[in-house]
């Protein structure tokens, strides 16, 4: 005997069909930043043209809506558009399902910030520990660090490095955003996390005040004066304030007369590497005009301190 539609959804706990947007919730504490960039108006375009290519995955909610587990940037590019209603597949997850899902579904992205990647292998972690939750006590480092080797598998790193991320999410959002602007180096803001949010609270002070950012020794430094309960905000002001090793004279931009020149975005890595590409062409340039120049018998001239000769 043939089985009707709902019947096989029922059996599958799956099915596949077009579903109003306006029914559709985005997952909450969702640690993906969507944005309205030039990206996503890349994406609705390519939508407009071409559709939903891969349908966006949803669960059920018990209020009859649905929430979003994978496709919270094609969802949005759809409601920018004006489309009524999107192509989805429908399946039946737990709450703890689908945090892993999402994660899994979003870790593998070109650009995550590690803001970003902290906060969602957090929610996996504490998604993971309560699927494999133990009723005593003093097993939860090890469910801990079984947890985060596992994450690292699927996401190609460490449980070590997994660890160090998670511990991102205890630093307060004004260093947090450091880190993700790469105004402070992964390690150290490890290290920063240890501190509690009151001197934390001293180091963005620093930072607004001197534009100072700890080196990684700086940082253990901290972490350590910390735990010994000896850290307190004359004591930062003094470490931050010591020179750092080989330190040198550096030539300084802020982020945003930077990145105006680049894609929402936009990697570090990647801008050095345009930056510096550039400026060899542009090097390259200037010593093939000052060969030309030479060439032709124009002699350069000097400036400095001969620059009155010409005037005898």
């Amino acid at each position: 005997m043939a089985k009707s539609k709902n019947e096989t959804v029922k059996e599958n706990q799956l099915s596949v069909g077009l579903i109003s947007v306006k029914d559709i919730d985005r997952f909450p504490d969702h640690p993906f930043k969507v944005e309205d960039n030039e990206e996503m108006e890349q994406l609705a375009e390519s939508i407009k043209e071409n559709g939903v290519q891969s349908p966006i995955v949803v669960r059920p909610k018990e209020d009859g809506r649905y929430e979003v587990v994978s496709g919270h940037r094609r969802l949005f590019a759809c409601k920018k558009i004006g489309l009524e209603k999107v192509e989805a597949i429908v399946k039946e997850m737990t709450r703890d399902e689908a945090i892993i899902a999402l994660v899994d579904s979003n870790i593998q992205r070109e650009h995550i910030l590690p803001s970003e990647k902290a906060k969602a292998y957090k929610m996996k972690m504490e998604a993971l520990n309560r699927q494999g939750k133990r009723t005593d006590l003093t097993s939860r480092p090890l469910v801990e660090k079984l947890s985060a080797t596992s994450i690292g598998e699927d996401a190609g790193e460490s449980g070590r490095q997994v660890q160090r991320y998670i511990r991102l999410t205890e630093l307060v959002p004004e260093i947090l955003n450091l880190v993700d602007e790469n105004r402070i180096a992964f390690r150290p803001a490890v290290e920063i996390s240890y501190l509690s949010e009151e001197q934390q609270r001293d180091l963005v002070e620093v930072y607004d005040t001197y534009e100072a950012t700890p080196s990684l020794a700086q940082a253990i430094k901290l972490k350590k004066l910390s735990q010994d309960g000896k850290l307190d905000t004359e004591t930062i002001f003094e470490i931050m304030a010591e020179e750092k090793p080989n330190q040198v004279e550096t030539v300084k931009f802020k982020p945003d007369e930077i990145k105006r020149f680049f894609p929402e975005r936009t990697s570090p890595d990647v801008m050095k590497q345009v930056i510096v590409r550039l400026l060899t062409a542009w090097q390259k340039s200037r010593e093939e005009k000052q060969k030309a120049k030479s060439s032709a018998g124009v002699v350069p001239v000097k400036t400095g301190s001969n620059r009155d000769d010409t005037s005898r």
